[in-house]
């Protein structure tokens, strides 16, 4: 029994000092729980991804992952080009006068169509998210020996708590967000992280 609550401590805490790191996807939940829009379903995409991906690394799967490397590389290309142009609206948005606003009820549908999207390429298009995950925990889970699965739900327990905390939680941010100029902050915030990850994506790829 304690064994296995060992590995399934080591696993959450190993799980949260790696995502609660500033980046482009966490960037983008914040945004999101800030404005209440798609909070539930981008929150969700981002857990179940990690599980997934978690899953595929505690399996082994990184050592597959390891014999294609051009996989990584054709990853770096496209994800640093997507934070750039997403960096860049989010730049667009932060010079505009009037800053950002809550959206609209008619434009809710396609908003929530955007967040979807750009939560599953933000995530899947993000080599250092497989590096963390199918690599450095599917490695660290593989020296639990039988407890490496304990240890990857303990990884995966971690995710699931900290996209709720920052997604659902950031929504008491909003009452400090109600003039443009600090919609325009917080772009302006995003666009310097996301244009950063992008340039050191596409300058290591």
């Amino acid at each position: 029994m304690y064994p296995a609550l060992s590995a399934a401590a080591a696993g959450f805490g190993t799980g949260l000092s790696l995502i609660v790191a500033i980046g482009a996807q966490n960037a983008f939940v914040l945004r999101q729980g800030i404005r209440r829009d798609a909070v539930l379903a981008v929150v969700g995409i981002c857990a179940l991804s990690d599980l997934l991906l978690i899953t595929l690394g505690v399996g082994g799967i990184g050592a597959l992952v390891v014999a294609w490397p051009g996989v990584l590389t054709a990853v770096s290309w496209i994800g640093g080009a997507f934070l750039l142009g997403y960096g860049a609206l989010a730049a667009r948005r932060a010079l505009r006068p009037g800053g950002d606003a809550l959206h609209t009820e008619g434009e809710a549908s396609g908003s929530r169509r955007r967040a979807v999207l750009t939560a599953l390429a933000l995530t899947w298009l993000n080599p250092h998210v497989y590096l963390d995950t199918v690599f450095l925990l599917g490695s660290l889970a593989a020296d639990r020996g039988p407890l490496r699965w304990t240890f990857g739900l303990g990884a995966v327990v971690a995710s699931c708590c900290w996209f709720a905390a920052l997604g659902l939680g950031a929504r008491w941010l909003g009452r400090f967000l109600t003039k443009p100029g600090s919609w325009r902050v917080l772009d302006g915030l995003v666009a310097v992280t996301m244009i950063g990850l992008g340039l050191l994506l596409v300058l290591d790829a």
